[in-house]
């Protein structure tokens, strides 16, 4: 059973802050990896700056090294990088102007003009002229560092490789976040199945409506999976301590590419059940999706025994081959048969997520072209 929502008004008032405070112990928990990474790269970063180059407040290298790794999921190199050059380009040209027209009034708005422009020109991604203009008005405020003109610049040039080399070298192991976004996204997969062969089974026209309202929900959980998988892959290509698992994650991209495509066919079969209307149980078809169903929760498994694969595959092959409208449905209205039709993409889909070459995996659904 999942926890209460801590929001629900209903709840007695000891069982909301339970609730609460589970939530909040488990969010701090997730995100110690991140939190041990960002206090060792904030660290180096100050003590580069400042015994290294003299800098007394460095300041920038703080706060670029912070706000580039960030506590977010996607830590991948390039978004790290991008954070970096956004707010070191903001703080540049805040000293240049400096330099030039002094500190003032007009001399302020002039700077986060500018920084927001450059920057909203550099880069599509929209939260980035804000850090760059944040990083430019701290500049514009401050009196003039010891160090000079540009110290500030080079304090975010070394925050930025710091936080870039605390990517590689010291990795929050997006495994471990890929591998929660893949659960998650399994476990809304398999309930959507298996609320399907309920349908099938009794033919609860209600159930099927709730069912399509539900499959439509599962494409953001792909996008999650995608966004963490993709992730781990950036950083597994330039650290050292996870460079060996770029063939496993290579295996799970495969995986979450095929089921992106299972779960848009799963809609197709929620939206037509939902449409059949006519309340008549098919217990054939229902016995081929619980195959199928058991075998997507193997597949969920294989994420971390990869050796299940072969059986899941096995499993799939089996139900594969049955799939032939002209078998299953003879003389029924094309609806029936449009149901599994519909079926089959998604079959075909699920061998491929099993590792099953997509040419061999059409192989095994009968040909009913003849």
């Amino acid at each position: 059973m999942t926890a209460p929502a801590a929001d629900d008004d209903t709840l007695p008032l000891s069982a909301r802050w339970a609730a609460m405070t589970r939530a909040s112990a488990e969010r701090t928990v997730a995100s110690g990896p991140a939190l041990l990474q960002l206090a060792v790269a904030v660290t180096i970063a100050y003590a580069l700056a400042h015994f290294v180059l003299a800098h007394p407040y460095p300041i920038a290298a703080v706060t670029v090294t912070l706000s580039s790794l960030g506590l977010v999921l996607d830590a991948r190199p390039r978004r790290v990088a991008e954070t970096a050059v956004a707010m070191t380009v903001g703080i540049a040209l805040s000293e240049v102007i400096l330099l030039l027209a002094g500190q003032g009034l007009w001399q302020f708005a002039v700077t986060v003009l500018v920084a927001l422009t450059v920057t909203r020109f550099l880069s599509p991604v929209p939260g980035l002229p804000i850090l760059a203009a944040v990083q430019a008005s701290l500049v514009s405020l401050m009196p003039v560092p010891a160090g000079g003109p540009f110290t500030r610049t080079v304090d975010a040039v070394l925050g930025g490789l710091v936080a870039l080399a605390c990517t590689a070298l010291i990795p929050r192991d997006p495994r471990r976040a890929a591998r929660r976004e893949g659960l998650k996204f399994f476990a809304a997969f398999t309930a959507i199945l298996s609320s399907l062969v309920t349908v099938l089974r009794i033919g609860d026209q209600h159930t099927a409506e709730l069912v399509l309202s539900r499959a439509r929900g599962t494409q953001v959980l792909v996008e999650q999976w995608r966004g963490s998988l993709d992730s781990a892959v950036a950083i597994a290509r330039i650290s050292p301590f996870l460079r060996r698992h770029r063939a496993e994650l290579a295996e799970l991209q495969t995986m979450q590419l095929h089921l992106d495509h299972a779960a848009r066919n799963l809609r197709v079969i929620s939206r037509r059940l939902s449409v059949l209307g006519d309340g008549h149980p098919r217990p054939e078809l229902a016995e081929l999706l619980a195959a199928v169903l058991s075998a997507t929760a193997l597949l969920g498994q294989s994420i971390d025994r990869p050796e299940l694969r072969p059986v899941v595959r096995q499993s799939l092959v089996l139900v594969a081959i049955r799939l032939d409208p002209r078998v299953l449905t003879p003389g029924q209205p094309f609806a029936e048969a449009a149901l599994v039709l519909s079926i089959r993409p998604l079959v075909l889909d699920l061998l491929a997520a099993s590792g099953m070459p997509l040419e061999e995996a059409r192989r095994t659904l009968p040909d009913i072209t003849t």
